[in-house]
């Protein structure tokens, strides 16, 4: 399988209008993939006929996909593209030593560490590479690394590694439900088809928290973007963005789109940024002369016709309202764990739906009466024997880059000790 960073020197075109929500989804896709591509915005229905041979702006066959051999996808799909640029597999077996579910850091750790110690492995990922940590347009504060680097390139080094050490990855897909029987999980796949293995680790982190306002929807990808909006960037030169949010991922693209951007404005509900951030960021933010940080303030409203023209920010520290003009707004408000897969399983989670794992499983001294095992679960095992759970989706675990990684390594090491002992 030919992975993003290994494409010919050509690059893909993608066609379509300003503040369409299938362009950004695609854009976003190739953006995290790390694929080049050339995004070209169509400004009137003679630049539709003329560039992406359709017949006005609204064509319902925006936007346009051209690949460098000549085909073209007429409103394509994430999974259209990955198809095309040959990353949809089957999986090659059909039972396996670990099933891993999500390519963020922990997973694709996971899959390294599993891969290179023998084990027979697969790792499914619903979306792109990478996970919330691949939207990240430069990390900082990564071992080993001090110029930094973005997150979809890190990403994609780690899935290079894993590939190289004969992991199986299996792009666009998901687990739509989940069964443990026999000892081994049993998965059914949303394409069709089940994935069997002996051991899991689900690594699906979390999804972004919405603002929950009347509208949300419908701008979604029409000026409102959850995440860092690293392919939206170049589209904010010269605007007015807003942030919401006062964590790292906030604080990063605050940074990132404040080389394209007039002024960026970041509404915290705390304080002060120094209450959520690293220090390194609250320097670099605070030196930063075109961010504004407006303390004790949030978004109350969404107004616009086909895409975001304005929002609604109420300052409670101060009990005043305004109203402003832009057609960017970023909401990077952390999130809730993606559990989708397990809801029908006896797996134990918290009143938030994170994963329970190793000892706090222990309530009073007893143990769940669903663990079958004579042993205790390990240090990152779940409630069911043999299912490991890491990086954000776990109870308990810092929300950091390297402690993901370092929880996938430290997974496969008590999956060698349940294997031995089953």
């Amino acid at each position: 399988m030919m992975g993003p960073m290994e494409q010919s020197s050509a690059k893909i075109k993608l066609f379509g209008a300003r503040n369409s929500p299938p362009a950004y989804s695609i854009r976003d896709f190739l953006q995290r993939s790390v694929v080049a591509f050339d995004w070209i915005e169509l400004q009137n229905d003679e630049e539709a006929r003329s560039l992406a041979h359709v017949d006005n702006l609204l064509d319902s066959r925006l936007p346009i996909c051209l690949f460098p051999d000549g085909t073209r996808l007429e409103s394509p799909t994430s999974r259209s593209v990955a198809e095309k640029l040959g990353w949809l597999t089957q999986p090659r077996h059909r039972e396996y030593d670990v099933s891993i579910y999500g390519a963020g850091p922990g997973g694709l750790s996971a899959a390294v560490y599993a891969a290179s110690e023998g084990l027979k492995t697969v790792l499914i990922e619903r979306t792109a590479i990478g996970g919330q940590a691949g939207t990240s347009s430069k990390i900082e504060n990564y071992l080993g690394f001090p110029g930094g680097i973005s997150g979809a390139e890190l990403a994609e080094r780690a899935r290079q590694q894993a590939v190289h050490f004969g992991a199986e990855i299996l792009l666009v897909r998901e687990g739509i439900k989940a069964e443990f029987k026999d000892g081994k999980i049993v998965v059914d796949l949303a394409s069709g088809g089940k994935l069997v293995a002996r051991t899991n680790i689900c690594a699906t982190g979390v999804d972004y928290r919405r603002l929950n306002l009347p509208g949300e929807d419908r701008f979604l990808g029409a000026g409102l973007y959850y995440g860092a909006g690293v392919s939206e960037a170049p589209m904010c030169m010269g605007a007015q963005v807003y942030i919401v949010g006062g964590g790292n991922s906030a604080g990063q693209a605050a940074l990132h789109l404040s080389d394209y951007a007039t002024k960026v404005t970041m509404l915290l509900r705390g304080d002060s940024l120094a209450a959520t951030l690293s220090q390194y960021l609250v320097d670099k933010i605070n030196a930063t002369p075109n961010i504004r940080v407006l303390p004790g303030a949030r978004v109350t409203a969404l107004q616009g016709e086909r895409f975001l023209e304005s929002i609604s920010i109420l300052d409670e520290k101060n009990g005043t309202d305004e109203i402003a003009e832009t057609r960017h707004l970023f909401v990077c408000i952390g999130g809730l764990p993606n559990i989708e897969w397990a809801k029908d399983t006896k797996i134990i989670r918290d009143d938030l739906g994170y994963l329970v794992t190793g000892s706090d499983l222990e309530k009073d001294g007893i143990w769940p009466s669903l663990w079958t095992l004579a042993r205790q679960p390990y240090l990152l095992e779940t409630s069911v024997p043999g299912s490991f759970a890491v990086g954000d989706v776990r109870h308990g675990s810092v929300k950091r880059v390297a402690s993901a990684v370092g929880e996938g390594a430290m997974a496969i090491q008590f999956i060698h000790l349940h294997l031995k002992k089953t």
